[in-house]
């Protein structure tokens, strides 16, 4: 797990997403042109939730979201999203 530079805002968390898979359950490569976008990823940082709403994942935590939840964007070389909290589905 990254240590990053960010902190959050409100609902939001930042997370960086898990590696698209290389290789299918049969052993095939897999080209970058037809990798799947990853929907699961670990929890960098947090916000603190609103106030009628407190931020109910951690840091560490490992959450599915959906296919196009959050914007991308990179700090120091690294690829993240940040996304609501409401974009996340579960914690696995």
């Amino acid at each position: 797990m990254s240590k990053v530079n960010i902190t959050p805002l409100a609902d939001r968390v930042l997370v960086e997403p898990a590696p698209a898979e290389e290789k299918t359950a049969s052993g095939l490569y897999i080209p970058d042109t037809a990798k799947e976008k990853p929907q699961k990823g670990i929890v960098i940082a947090a916000g603190t939730g609103k106030k009628d709403e407190p931020i109910t994942v951690k840091v560490g935590d490992t959450v599915l979201y959906g296919k196009y939840a959050g914007t991308e964007i990179t700090v120091e070389g690294k690829d993240y999203l940040i996304m609501r909290e409401s974009d996340i589905f579960a914690i696995v």
